[in-house]
């Protein structure tokens, strides 16, 4: 997938810009918040759960906003930051960086595509297209009736893109269909509760949609909060299925209508799940699941399993269960 970013960063900024909690090199400038696995020695991350110790002690980043009982799974040279609430703490900096990426503000450069028509030659469009600025759009790809794609998308080479679809924060890749009502890259439902009120989780993040994926009719798939929400080559999705923010979906995986998936999410390769399953967030489902309709998957899954029924099950202890 291309390296484009569809939020620019401010700064940079002292480390001692970004938080009242450094004890040290407080001076050193911070150029941008990144993911464990993304962060450089130049940007500040976070870690807020040992299911992250995998991240944590390969991260390149300069700092980490952590708290006491996980500092040991950084780096020694990784300075740690340590806060009481991790993720009100990141997200202050995320907006520090980033102040315009916690709303979904208008795209004020769309264009009607009539007006543009001649740089856009190989492509099919429908009426009342809005295209915003520097959108890269493939030979041979259609676009339906009503649907916007704003700034800086990149859609690939034979795609369909159908009616009364947005589009924004995206790359696609080649023939890939995307069916009517669908809402792609809009900010996720990230909030930090708080006693007051809630703060919202600034979403810098893009959705990624490889080759040869299909959307259903009014799917809806969030762009990431600090990384990208992903769905993998020859993966479909039926109809009205929703992705939170950064949630990543393998390669050839098959989704039912009305599957829900929380946020921060991995579904491995070959995964089924039948239609109105919801997955909770922060887990890792494996390779070759199967998960019947309507379940609850509350932990994690490992490769080649069955399970079914709330919270879901091995079926066979489903089937047990049912027999009682």
């Amino acid at each position: 997938m291309l390296n484009i970013n569809f939020f620019e960063p401010q700064g940079p900024f002292n480390l001692n810009e970004l938080s009242d909690n450094v004890t040290q090199n407080g001076n050193i400038k911070i150029f941008d918040v990144k993911t464990l696995e993304n962060a450089s020695i130049k940007d500040i991350t976070f870690l807020n759960s040992p299911k992250y110790k995998s991240h944590a002690i390969n991260t390149k980043a300069a700092a980490c906003i952590t708290k006491e009982n996980l500092k040991t799974l950084l780096p020694k040279n990784c300075i740690k930051i340590l806060v009481k609430n991790v993720l009100f703490s990141i997200a202050q900096i995320s907006k520090k960086f980033y102040p315009n990426a916690d709303l979904d503000y208008p795209d004020d450069s769309v264009v009607d595509s009539s007006s543009i028509s001649s740089k856009y030659s190989s492509v099919t469009f429908g009426k009342n297209i809005l295209i915003g600025k520097n959108v890269k759009i493939g030979s041979k790809t259609s676009v339906g009736n009503n649907t916007t794609i704003e700034k800086n998308v990149h859609i690939g080479k034979n795609c369909l893109i159908g009616s009364n679809i947005t589009i924004k924060n995206t790359i696609i890749g080649d023939n890939v269909v995307i069916q009517d009502g669908c809402k792609i890259g809009t900010k996720g439902f990230g909030f930090v509760p708080l006693k007051d009120k809630n703060f919202r989780f600034p979403h810098i993040g893009r959705v990624l949609l490889n080759n040869n994926v299909e959307l259903g009719a009014n799917c809806t798939i969030d762009r990431g909060s600090i990384g990208d929400t992903v769905i993998g080559e020859n993966t479909f999705l039926d109809n009205q299925v929703h992705m939170a923010h950064n949630v990543k979906i393998g390669k050839n995986c098959m989704i039912a209508g009305q599957v829900g998936f929380a946020g921060s999410t991995t579904i491995g390769n070959n995964v089924s799940i039948g239609g109105q399953a919801g997955v909770s967030g922060h887990l890792n489902i494996g390779n070759n699941v199967r998960i019947g309709g309507g379940s609850g998957v509350v932990k994690d899954v490992p490769n080649n399993s069955v399970i079914m029924g709330y919270p879901a099950i091995p079926l066979k202890d489903f089937l047990k269960k049912d027999k009682k």
